[in-house]
């Protein structure tokens, strides 16, 4: 567990980050230290006033 890990890439474009993640056996534990983590709580935040739903049309 106190393996150092690995640094990440710069990223030119969100797309670019993206890719990295999914690219097939990628791990995040080899570049966070997740026994470092904490619980994060946002108490501030209002509910959404759209709906998530997708909307289908009968025809």
């Amino acid at each position: 567990m106190n393996a150092p890990k690995k640094t990440l890439p710069p990223f030119k474009t969100e797309a670019e980050e993206r890719a990295f993640w999914q690219a097939k056996g990628r791990d995040s534990t080899e570049y966070i230290d997740w026994s470092k983590s904490c619980k994060a709580s946002f108490p501030n935040l209002k509910p959404t006033v759209k709906s998530a739903a997708p909307r289908t049309e009968l025809r």
